[in-house]
């Protein structure tokens, strides 16, 4: 019943019409939002992006052949701004990124010890500030893995990068953040 309703407010929004486009943005404004926002970190740069993908799903929603939900389609449109909107901060800021990985990468992975970590009463909370204290890469791919629920194909593809690079990144990632978890539950 939801779907039809969606394919009918769909065929409306493709007859131009305004109210349709509202009702659609009323159903997946919250959902996109969030979305940009785990991958961005900065709300108004968020709220930017998914207003872009809402224009640019409304432009382009010719190309939508309805062969996953619209809101798979739609999400894959804010995630793709919402990557092309970092590489453009990227670009203006020139940040060195190669010294990083390098002193990310002297971490031995064997030092995390995982039994140190109490998984029964981790809170969310400390997994959402840890996730903040990872790098950028890392947090993306992480965001993507098990927030968003992509598998490793879909990750490289997403990211543009080699699917064992995509496995790797997520397992210094996970890693990394298994480190930040032993150390924050040590101090705690």
């Amino acid at each position: 019943m939801e779907q039809q309703h969606i394919t009918e407010l769909l065929q409306a929004c493709k007859n131009g019409s305004t109210t349709a486009q509202f009702e659609i943005y009323k159903l997946y404004y919250k959902a996109m939002f969030n979305t940009a926002l785990r991958i961005l970190q900065n709300s108004f740069d968020a709220e930017d992006v998914m207003q872009e993908a809402f224009l640019n799903a409304f432009t382009k929603l010719d190309t939508y052949k309805g062969e996953v939900p619209f809101g798979a389609w739609l999400k894959r449109i804010v995630i793709n701004r919402s990557l092309t909107q970092i590489k453009k901060k990227n670009k203006l800021q020139e940040v060195n990124l190669e010294v990083i990985d390098r002193k990310l990468e002297d971490v031995d992975e064997n030092e995390v010890n995982e039994s140190k970590i109490d998984y029964v009463n981790l809170k969310v909370k400390k997994v959402a500030h840890a996730m903040q204290q990872l790098k950028d890469s890392y947090r993306r791919v992480l965001t993507l893995s098990l927030i968003e629920g992509y598998d490793n194909e879909e990750i490289a593809e997403i990211l543009n990068i080699s699917n064992e690079n995509c496995r790797t990144k997520i397992s210094r990632a996970k890693s990394r953040l298994r480190k930040i978890l032993t150390e924050s539950s040590v101090l705690n």
